[in-house]
């Protein structure tokens, strides 16, 4: 396997799945994705702040972006290290009122695997 491989594999172990597009990054410019999982691993770590806390605060933050495939991605994230259905409900809240009713609707696709737990 080469080592762009085992990263994604690596990558979408931590996750619970792999983007599409890291896969075709990958592809491109192998480098890219050391480069990524040093960001990356950032967030998915505990440090002064759980990787769930800072999942969720990503979440947000590509909400606000209206990003509907991020907030699916961030979502699946959170989900998979241990947010609850109240913490992501919460932060909905945030998202509303620091971004309004556009990023709330940015998470259509993300809060539908919430009526799956």
């Amino acid at each position: 396997m080469t080592e762009h491989k085992e990263i994604l594999e690596s990558m979408g172990e931590k996750m619970g799945f792999t983007p599409q597009i890291l896969e075709t990054l990958g592809d491109l410019d192998p480098e890219f994705l050391h480069k990524y999982r040093r960001c990356d691993h950032k967030i998915l770590t505990d440090g002064a702040l759980p990787a769930k806390t800072k999942i969720l605060m990503a979440l947000a933050v590509v909400a606000s972006k209206q990003c509907e495939s991020c907030t699916v991605a961030q979502m699946k994230s959170a989900l998979k290290n241990g947010a609850t259905k109240e913490e992501i409900m919460e932060t909905m809240e945030v998202i509303f009122i620091t971004s309004g009713a556009p990023a709330v609707a940015a998470c259509r696709n993300a809060l539908k695997m919430l009526k799956e737990m």
